[in-house]
């Protein structure tokens, strides 16, 4: 017997709410408004099973298209072999929810802008490229009072 490969398959955590989380969707979800050109995640909500996207899309990231009285479009990059074809999904609103990857992206600018006026006052040069983390600095380890042990392995005994 092969895996089954059907349209919902392998969806029994991903198309169903959480523990202690079933019931009406709060009212929130349906009070936010969204605008062309928002970021959204795509999620999932086993409450309602209209305008539920494919599983292929769930935990995806798009751009809002198109706002409808209910539902949004948002394209979607999706990849297929070796390219990304751009998809357009129209989700309903229960479905999405704004994304928070550009966050950390703004408050970076809005700080590095600070850093510039400050730096540029004083006439100083500012590096505000990221850099990967650098190796750990160097130490030197004393065995003065620290003698090294020989740790060998304990020989196997039954005890029947």
């Amino acid at each position: 017997m092969g895996h089954p490969a059907g349209l919902r398959a392998g969806t029994r955590y991903a198309f169903s709410r959480n523990f202690r989380e079933k019931g009406m969707i709060k009212l929130s979800t349906y009070l936010r408004q969204y605008k062309v050109g928002d970021i959204v995640d795509i999620k999932a909500n086993g409450a309602v099973q209209k305008g539920m996207p494919h599983k292929v899309y769930h935990g995806k990231t798009g751009v809002i298209y198109n706002v409808t009285k209910s539902a949004v479009g948002v394209i979607i990059y999706k990849k297929v072999k070796h390219r990304y074809i751009e998809k357009r999904v129209n989700l309903r609103i229960e479905h999405v929810s704004p994304s928070r990857s550009r966050e950390a992206f703004l408050r970076r600018v809005k700080e590095n802008a600070e850093l510039k006026k400050k730096a540029q006052a004083e006439g100083k040069h500012l590096q505000l490229k990221r850099l990967p983390a650098a190796p750990r600095e160097a130490r030197t380890v004393s065995i003065k009072d620290n003698k090294p042990l020989t740790v060998a392995p304990v020989a196997y005994e039954t005890t029947i």
